[in-house]
């Protein structure tokens, strides 16, 4: 490990100690840190957003006479008119046709994902004959429970009623494996900062006694 390396690692083992003070109480160390991830992160993503988005799909096409990206210069030009008591009403035009494009391209995609490949993921083959074909047929028993469970628009009594229990059994497990996923992936995070910091300190220390008992040059 080099000198610049030390002092970069170095940087990342104090940013990483300022998160962890959020744990005793919040502080201006946490604070630093926090908007110093949010600002590099917005500076990142600007510089992203502008070779990745703005030069590719304005700047260029522009350059090979395709003046038809004129008009989506314009609206984006027209929502910096929000900054502006009296003209921010011409924002409205830009943001009324994002907002119903965006919500047109949004529904396919939510149909498709949410609804036709949920539906066609619950048509599967069952039987008794493996436990393949068996849990199959519990995954059809619990999305049909879930989705009669929030069927209000009868009483849940009865066969009606213990089905909707099934439904709540389900959607608790589906709660619970998500909760503990969440949780195992935080943890993850976790061991992995104590781990960088481990290894930080063991060659930070290997790092001075080779600076001092050799005369490692810096």
């Amino acid at each position: 490990m080099g000198t610049e390396e030390i002092i970069w690692n170095a940087i990342a083992v104090f940013l990483t100690i300022c998160i962890f003070t959020f744990l005793y109480k919040d502080n201006p160390f946490y604070k630093f840190a926090e908007h110093l991830v949010v600002g590099v992160s917005a500076g990142y993503f600007a510089v992203i957003l502008y070779y990745n988005g703005f030069v590719p799909k304005l700047i260029v096409p522009l350059r090979h006479g395709e003046w038809i990206y004129i008009i989506p210069a314009i609206l984006g030009l027209m929502i910096w008119a929000r900054f502006s008591r009296k003209w921010s009403w011409i924002s409205r035009f830009s943001l009324a046709f994002y907002i119903g494009s965006g919500t047109g391209f949004a529904i396919a995609l939510y149909m498709q994902n949410y609804v036709i490949r949920q539906l066609s993921s619950t048509m599967l083959p069952v039987g008794f004959t493996s436990w393949q074909l068996f849990s199959n047929i519990l995954i059809i028993i619990g999305v049909l429970s879930a989705l009669i469970y929030f069927f209000f628009s009868k009483e849940h009594t009865g066969l009606f009623g213990r089905t909707a229990k099934v439904g709540i059994w389900t959607l608790m497990i589906g709660f619970g494996a998500g909760f503990g996923l969440t949780v195992m992936g935080r943890v993850s995070l976790l061991a992995e900062r104590v781990i960088f910091l481990r290894e930080y300190l063991l060659e930070l220390k290997y790092y001075l006694y080779l600076l001092f008992k050799h005369g490692l040059s810096l």
